[in-house]
């Protein structure tokens, strides 16, 4: 083995000791093979964790062509390492836009039966450029917030052929993976490229979904104060309720020190919001796609650009002379600055993928092309997993309990 597959070993090795969820799981389909004789083309991102879910998969009898769904994130000791397990990997980092898309084609070559996908991306070239391979996938899921909005469009126009389970709609992915995993990604990536001190300084989270909470949460537990910008006014309220402040961004841009999108929208912090800006004022992604922040009008209203002045980090220098400080290219900034979530986190999220891949190749001839929730029991199953795993008991309905929350008869 070579060095970097060596090494990629190694970080596997070292993500797999805080999942034991889906190691078990990996055990359990080596005995079962639940999908023996199944082809995967998944599009996720290229991590230790990741490989994790592809071990468990591969001990479940698949064969699976990987490419990777962010090209900054993908970390090639561990595609070294997948490509000696027999899984054929296309990814590599820091590739351009072209060869990115074109590993997701070398990925649908295998000729999937099914897809895995983080961001709709696959699925989409599935649609568009691969139409001759729709007739052999028989299903998909689908793993991101963002790539549920695209999929759930495409339904609604009547465009999506195959059915694909929304993995990220699980209980244990939004309130765990979205909220606690994202909050600690995102600010371990901001800190990691600025080593920014966030006592005293003024955040401006954009987005209050589950992501958006979560960092929001851990900023102000690092003693940030905390400015929320929504759309919605549901969670603007929530937001409110909590003890955030909120303003619209054009009323965000003027007191922000670090501002983070997480929304699943385009041009969120666009050219009218950057003019206001204070100078040093420090902007990061941490939606799916390099859209939410406007780098393009960023572009145009820089006199100089400073490419690295860290590492994952430009300086974009105004004519007035201020500058703005863009982390990660305007990519998500926890898998291109850092290392994304928390092994322990992914595991209840790839536990309920997995899950849900052996689900869906025993469903998929009965389901049709749409969006399905994961089954509510495998979301349950990965919780009660998890808390046996950490050593944690909880109460059981007694009989009576049970008998009365099926009743509605008065007094009974």
């Amino acid at each position: 083995m070579d060095g970097l597959a060596e090494a990629g070993e190694k970080r596997i090795a070292w993500a797999g000791r805080s999942m034991p969820v889906l190691s078990a799981i990996g055990v359990r389909f080596a005995g079962e093979r639940p999908l023996e004789g199944l082809k995967i083309a998944a599009c996720l991102h290229v991590t230790a964790e990741t490989a994790v879910l592809m071990g468990a998969l591969k001990a479940g009898g698949a064969e699976i062509a990987l490419a990777a769904s962010n090209p900054l994130s993908t970390q090639d000791d561990v595609a070294a390492a997948l490509g000696t397990y027999g899984i054929a990997v296309h990814a590599r980092a820091g590739v351009d836009r072209a060869t990115y898309y074109r590993h997701i084609h070398q990925a649908l070559d295998v000729g999937p039966d099914l897809v895995l996908d983080d961001g709709c991306d696959l699925v989409n070239i599935l649609h568009t450029e691969r139409t001759d391979l729709l007739d052999h996938v028989s299903g998909g899921c689908e793993e991101t917030t963002t790539g549920i909005i695209r999929l759930r469009q495409m339904t609604a126009e009547g465009a999506l052929r195959f059915p694909v389970v929304a993995v990220n709609d699980t209980r244990t992915k939004r309130m765990f993976d979205n909220r606690y995993g994202t909050g600690q990604s995102t600010l371990d990536g901001v800190m990691r490229a600025t080593n920014l001190m966030l006592a005293g300084r003024t955040v401006v989270v954009a987005g209050f979904g589950y992501c958006g909470r979560g960092v929001a949460e851990r900023a102000k537990g690092l003693g940030a104060r905390v400015i929320v910008t929504e759309i919605d006014p549901v969670k603007a309220l929530d937001a409110t309720l909590q003890g955030y402040e909120v303003r619209p961004m054009d009323e965000a841009a003027l007191t922000g020190d670090l501002f983070i999108t997480v929304t699943g929208n385009r041009d969120v912090i666009r050219g009218e919001h950057l003019v206001l800006m204070k100078d040093g004022a420090i902007l990061a992604n941490a939606g799916h796609f390099d859209v939410e922040i406007d780098v393009r009008a960023l572009d145009d209203l820089a006199v100089e650009v400073h490419r690295g002045v860290r590492p994952n980090t430009d300086e974009y220098v105004l004519a007035d002379g201020r500058r703005l400080l863009l982390l990660a290219e305007g990519r998500l900034v926890n898998l291109t600055a850092a290392e994304g979530h928390p092994a322990a986190v992914m595991d209840m999220s790839f536990s309920a993928q997995a899950l849900a891949v052996a689900w869906l190749a025993g469903e998929r001839s009965r389901l049709l092309p749409g969006v399905y929730d994961v089954p509510e029991e495998i979301d349950v199953e990965v919780a009660r997993l998890k808390l046996a795993a950490t050593g944690i008991s909880i109460d059981l309905l007694t009989d009576e309990q049970e008998e009365y929350l099926h009743s509605w008869r008065v007094g009974s």
